[in-house]
């Protein structure tokens, strides 16, 4: 799979994930989450230094490519699973501005290979490559948050509508007909 790919693949994973996050409660740091970050980052050091072992039998530019790579493997593993530890949206979007920054260092190490106008070219695409990748973390960050205030603007809306229909009531039947709306609605 090409880094565009990856890439590509790792920003629809996201916004799937900070969308389920987002929609429900965030979790605390529990025991196991926390092994499973740990073990995550151990297995990304441990890919990392298989990856650069691999990269040292190579010389020049492509062995500065493989290294570049290897390095953007890791900021990957460990930027997933410090998003899925911390499990906020702001946490999602810096993994993925932190995964555009590794790509973009790949890209460039691609282009110390060429020169003139044909280096110039590859530098601009890629320095374009990441302003997108950051403009689609930043747009995404913004349609969840949006998405999430108009839950919240629906949910108060119902809530009022229901209270104002327990008006009708009296007495004991109106208290637990706004003691219903509270409990559904979560006030």
């Amino acid at each position: 799979m090409n880094k565009k790919n990856i890439s590509k693949t790792f920003a629809a994973v996201i916004v799937g994930i900070a969308c389920a996050a987002w929609g429900s409660a965030a979790m605390a740091a529990t025991p196991e989450a926390k092994a499973a970050y740990k073990s995550a980052n151990e297995q990304a050091g441990v890919n990392y230094k298989a990856a650069h072992a691999e990269c040292e039998k190579i010389t020049g530019n492509p062995k500065d490519v493989c290294i570049a790579e290897a390095k953007a493997v890791r900021a990957y593993d460990e930027a997933v699973a410090q998003a899925q530890y911390t499990n906020t949206l702001r946490a999602y979007t810096k993994a993925r501005v932190k995964i555009a920054d590794a790509n973009y260092d790949v890209d460039l190490k691609r282009c110390d290979a060429l020169t003139g106008n044909d280096k110039d070219v590859c530098v601009k695409l890629a320095k374009s490559t990441k302003v997108a990748a950051l403009a689609d973390a930043k747009a995404d960050k913004k349609v969840i948050e949006a998405r999430s205030d108009a839950r919240e603007d629906k949910r108060k809306a119902e809530y009022k509508v229901a209270t104002e229909k327990c008006e009708a009531l009296a007495g004991a039947a109106k208290d637990e007909c706004v003691k219903a709306a509270k409990t559904q609605f979560g006030y």
